[in-house]
């Protein structure tokens, strides 16, 4: 048996872009990416803590550093510039893999950006 585990999750981020022309998916700041080992085209559910809105897309990464956070597509009728959002991953494990397993965690300061 295979659980669904919390892997990775970016807290708490403001969403500095909508780009409604778009085939879909978030752009994430690859800095963000990288401290909360997430990778371009992995599959993320996405929470507003604004509204309420909760989607699934997958990620693309954004310019290093730029504390991008863009929605894509149909998901900027849902989630807007300004919004705070949660960002997670999920990974299939064993129950014993799950037991021993720490999930990455990022909780960016002001701007998006990862602290020293």
């Amino acid at each position: 048996m295979y659980l669904s585990i919390l892997k990775s999750k970016i807290h708490r981020v403001q969403v500095t872009e909508a780009n409604l022309e778009y085939v879909g998916s978030i752009t994430i700041d690859e800095a963000l990416m990288e401290a909360a080992n997430i990778y371009a085209g992995e599959k993320v559910q996405v929470v507003d803590n604004t509204n309420g809105a909760r989607l699934e897309t997958y990620v693309i990464a954004g310019r290093r550093g730029s504390g991008c956070i863009c929605m894509n597509g149909a998901a900027a009728h849902l989630i807007h510039v300004g919004d705070t959002v949660i960002i997670m991953a999920y990974a299939l494990m064993t129950p014993e893999e799950a037991k021993a397993f720490k999930p990455a965690i990022v909780f960016p300061e002001a701007g998006n950006k990862i602290g020293d």
